[in-house]
């Protein structure tokens, strides 16, 4: 599902597609194209699998691609069907340079996957042939399947712009979805849409996606468009996400995560890289939860939306405080974005300012404009409890909030992006590494390796000490 630009409605339909899939009886499994992490906590929701994404600027080509084959569902001898559907981001050209490197073209190319156009047609009729004409230009190799047409006036509205794509395009309107009040079934706020552990009635959504669906959608088209896909090759099922082999575990060690609604902006990848080198994962909570586990070898706090849950974090005083003694202990911490937010010593959000763990000696404020948004590159030039000096890491970063002040000791060039500021990002204290940059444990290896480096040196020291 691709789109002529963002907030196209490709969300929107995919959703339906995999609601209604489902509903019939299909085996479905749904991916997001990009580093998004809203959209895939959705498209997870709707398929009832994780999502994963696939992101060849993160990962590299090869491993989207495996990563694809590894998870994407495959129709039975029995007659059993499948579908995977495959959210694009942005417009369907959009990558990092006027040749759309890395975009969801590339993508599409890449697995020779069918593209559905999502386009927005309020207020042209006629005129919507144009866009769809002006992307078979672009790339006569891109097999467009299809058109859905979104935010329609009414029936004649559809019925004309639909009589222009397919004669001028010779590809077929597969769905006209009215205006509607999208805010209504999947409101919106900074960094994107609300996801669905905070959203009034994912119930109600899901009825609301549904009915879409049945009334708007062809289904039975964009399935047999689906199944215009060739055969894909097996994946090699005892490779791990990130290169290694199952079963590299060279020692037991407990890590945990922060979990809850503040923080939930996790790859599944990176999760199952730590598992599978042999890390007990351990969820815990900044808003219900107390204290830290006492038994805990290191954390993971990944981003989310701590600035919407500062009031309840600043409550958690045994969380808070457990942090920023375990932190002063040695305890080996990787925070990314609001990671770093909530080790800060104070947050402040419209006009509203809280008192946060206090590890590192910066105060954050977030303003109502991004202060960073895309693909980072970063250069590890210090010393650090998780990478090795020389190091070049590919991430990605999206965040409201800036460090207020100056900034202490990091770990990193930014070779591209914006990071902490001043060329710089990945503060460092003590084993702590706190950064704006999001990683996937797929494109960098050495990530999950660093975090189980760290988690034993810490194990043995306590138990030195014990």
């Amino acid at each position: 599902m691709a789109g002529l630009a963002g907030d196209a409605g490709k969300t929107l339909v995919t959703l339906a597609i995999l609601l209604a899939a489902r509903e019939r009886g299909l085996e479905v499994r749904g991916f997001k194209k990009g580093p998004d992490y809203i959209d895939a906590a959705w498209i997870a929701w709707a398929s009832g699998a994780p999502a994963r994404n696939l992101d060849t600027f993160l990962t590299g080509p090869a491993e989207a691609v495996r990563s694809f084959a590894r998870h994407a569902v495959r129709g039975q001898p029995d007659g059993a069907g499948a579908v995977n559907v495959i959210e694009g981001n942005r417009g369907v050209f959009d990558g990092i340079d006027a040749a759309g490197t890395h975009s969801t073209a590339v993508l599409a190319r890449l697995i020779d996957a069918p593209v559905v156009l999502v386009l927005n047609a309020r207020k042209v009729t006629a005129t919507a042939a144009a866009p769809v004409r002006g992307c078979q230009a672009m790339d006569p190799a891109l097999r467009i399947a299809g058109v859905v047409l979104n935010q329609v006036a009414g029936s004649r509205h559809a019925d004309v712009a639909r009589e222009a794509i397919e004669r001028v395009c010779g590809v077929p309107v597969l769905g006209a979805i009215p205006r509607l009040d999208d805010s209504s079934v999947l409101p919106g706020r900074h960094l994107g849409l609300v996801p669905p552990a905070e959203h009034p009635s994912t119930a109600r959504a899901a009825g609301a996606l549904l009915a879409i669906a049945r009334e708007h959608l062809d289904l039975d088209r964009m399935l047999a468009a689906a199944a215009s896909a060739p055969p894909m090759e097996q994946a090699d099922a005892t490779a791990t996400a990130d290169g290694g082999a199952e079963g590299a575990r060279p020692g037991p060690v407990t890590i945990g995560y922060v979990s809850d609604a503040a923080f939930s902006f996790y790859y599944p990848e990176n999760l199952e890289a730590l598992e599978s080198r042999g890390a007990a994962l351990v969820p815990v909570s900044s808003i219900a939860g107390g204290a830290l586990p006492p038994d805990l070898d290191a954390l993971y706090i990944g981003g989310g939306f701590p600035e919407t849950h500062g009031a309840a974090i600043a409550a958690n005083a045994a969380f808070l405080g457990s942090l920023r003694d375990r932190a002063r202990q040695g305890l080996p911490i990787f925070a990314e974005c609001g990671g770093l937010m909530v080790l800060a010593a104070s947050m402040a959000w419209r006009g509203t300012r809280h008192a946060m763990a206090g590890v590192l000696p910066v105060d954050i404020e977030v303003l109502d404009a991004p202060q960073g948004h895309g693909y980072v590159v970063l250069s590890v030039d210090r010393p650090n409890a998780f990478f090795p000096v020389g190091l070049e890491i590919r991430a990605h970063e999206f965040h409201y909030s800036r460090i207020a002040g100056g900034l202490p000791a990091t770990a990193c060039a930014v070779l591209r992006g914006e990071g902490c500021g001043g060329g710089r990002d990945a503060i460092v204290a003590n084993r702590v590494w706190a950064g704006y940059a999001h990683m996937h444990a797929a494109g960098v290896p050495a990530w999950a390796d660093g975090m189980m480096r760290a988690a034993r040196e810490y194990r043995a020291e306590a138990g030195d000490r014990s």
